[in-house]
């Protein structure tokens, strides 16, 4: 049966999720005569939504066919094999873990990794740490390029940084080209019909705009789906602690190798992440208000960061964390900040938008509820599995130095989903890729993921056995060999002349 499709879609606000929305369903539709207008307004700043990815955004770019020798030097974009977590622990003679992305060539040494942690959580003395499984981490130490044109046994993923500005304009002139319309208006007033379809939007300089199908990008003031039809919204701030941030840019060395990862750094009351980007670092705090104010939280920034911050303005956010129940409701799509928002840890700000928009464009239809009703289970199964992802990361700490480190371990906050899977990780013989199924927690993260994470924090038993006879245990110095050898195919990542 062929899809239908709307004529016209609006799309109110800019920024990079109003932008990618317009590439993406202009892609879809657009060859089939559907109009596509984005209406932002110079008057209304723009929040910034991220300098990372996850590998989704690779996918984003070949589904459009831009080439990365394309976008990539007009967003100072580089490189990402995942991301650093220093100082979460003191438990753990190693107090830092990378959560790599993990690719085909690591099928070998994954499972490994996963066998051996079993063991680890069976009581086995053996050497459980993830960084030592994952040819990414091997990447990253050496400040190496995911990218490399050697035959490999298999493909690579990886991510990117980059400039969430110049993304949004870079992605603006493209789809202007491509025949996307442009109005640089504000909207000043909305109307709508006895069933709440929004019918009209009324603009400063007063055009009236008519659309069979409106795209809400108006960030946190979230101007249609939250203020004009008042969607239920369902709040993260019981289990995510955290609302605010910081974000100061500091200089980089283009003399040296570019680090190919994030790393997000436990501080008092937060952590702060550090993107390399061609041009500079972006930095930042994110940070729990009800646990240190704004001034000491940007001071602290500031000295973790050093003298390469100095005279650099800081930016202070507020942050709402938390859905919308109804991402598509009536005739309004919400995508980025108008539908919800996941402190940035993880960088999946972007996967999340690109999420939305292509489960849109295969549930789109004009007249059948169902479809709305699997699209916004669909998306909120897969950001609350997020959320969860994210909680666990503070669950699991277990710094004693600061009160705000203590109150994020609130296991009462925790879902209940969440909470079944620590207790089953917690149980020795208990079988993890069952109970991460059963909980429909690897929407977002799959089972490695999740491994990563809580043999990371170094969640284990810490009375430890011998390795009998009977247990087989996969030796990490053939994989360090291996992938010693592996990584001289990946070219230093640097800096383009």
């Amino acid at each position: 049966m062929q899809q239908t499709i709307p004529r016209k879609i609006t799309i109110v606000g800019g920024g990079t999720a109003g932008w990618m929305s317009a590439s993406l369903l202009h892609h879809a539709w657009g060859h089939l005569g559907c109009e596509v207008l984005v209406i932002d307004s110079i008057d209304i700043p723009k929040i910034g939504v991220g300098e990372g990815s996850t590998p989704a955004l690779k996918r984003f770019f070949e589904t459009l066919n831009i080439e990365e020798s394309e976008w990539m030097p007009a967003c100072n974009a580089t490189y990402k094999c995942g991301i650093s977590f220093p100082s979460w622990t003191t438990h753990s003679a190693n107090n830092h873990y990378f959560h790599p992305f993990y690719s085909d060539v690591d099928l070998k040494t994954g499972k490994a990794f996963i066998h051996n942690t079993d063991l680890r959580r069976q009581g086995v003395n053996i050497d459980a740490h993830p960084d030592h499984y994952w040819l990414q981490s091997f990447l990253a130490k050496e400040y190496r390029s995911p990218k490399s044109d050697a035959k490999l046994n298999g493909t690579m993923e990886y991510g990117y940084h980059f400039d969430s500005a110049l993304l949004g304009e870079y992605l603006k002139t493209r789809a202007k080209k491509l025949g996307v319309l442009h109005a640089s208006d504000t909207v000043e007033q909305i109307n709508t019909d006895q069933n709440n379809n929004i019918t009209q939007l009324i603009t400063q300089s007063g055009n009236i705009v008519t659309s069979e199908l409106f795209v809400d990008c108006t960030g946190f003031s979230s101007l249609l789906i939250g203020k004009t039809l008042a969607a239920t919204y369902h709040s993260y701030s019981d289990g995510l602690l955290n609302d605010s941030a910081i974000a100061i840019a500091s200089s980089i060395d283009r003399s040296m190798p570019i680090p190919p990862y994030t790393e997000s750094a436990a501080l008092s009351a937060g952590w702060a992440w550090r993107i390399p980007l061609s041009s500079r670092y972006g930095n930042g705090y994110v940070y729990s208000s009800k646990h240190i104010s704004p001034e000491k939280a940007e001071a602290e920034l500031r000295e973790h960061i050093g003298p390469t911050c100095k005279d650099m303005p800081a930016k202070h956010i507020s942050m709402r964390l938390g859905r919308v129940e109804k991402h598509w409701h009536k005739n309004v799509l919400a995508v980025g900040l108008s539908q919800g928002f996941i402190e940035p840890l993880e960088a999946t700000a972007l996967m999340s938008v690109q999420f939305t928009l292509e489960e849109f464009i295969q549930h789109y239809s004009l007249d059948n509820l169902s479809q709305q009703n699997s699209f916004n289970s669909k998306i909120n199964t897969m950001l609350d599995s997020i959320k969860d992802y994210i909680q666990a990361h503070y669950f699991l700490n277990t710094r004693n130095d600061n009160q705000y480190w203590i109150d994020v371990r609130n296991e009462q906050a925790c879902s209940s989903k969440l909470r079944q899977i620590i207790a089953a990780w917690d149980q020795p013989l208990a079988d993890m890729e069952e109970i991460l199924t059963a909980t429909d927690s690897k929407r977002a993260y799959l089972t490695p993921s999740w491994y990563c994470l809580l043999a990371g924090k170094a969640r284990f038993n810490q009375q430890v056995a011998d390795i009998s006879d009977d247990k087989r245990v996969v030796n990490l110095d053939n994989i360090k060999r291996y992938f010693n050898i592996v990584t001289q195919h990946f070219p230093l990542h640097k800096h383009r002349n």
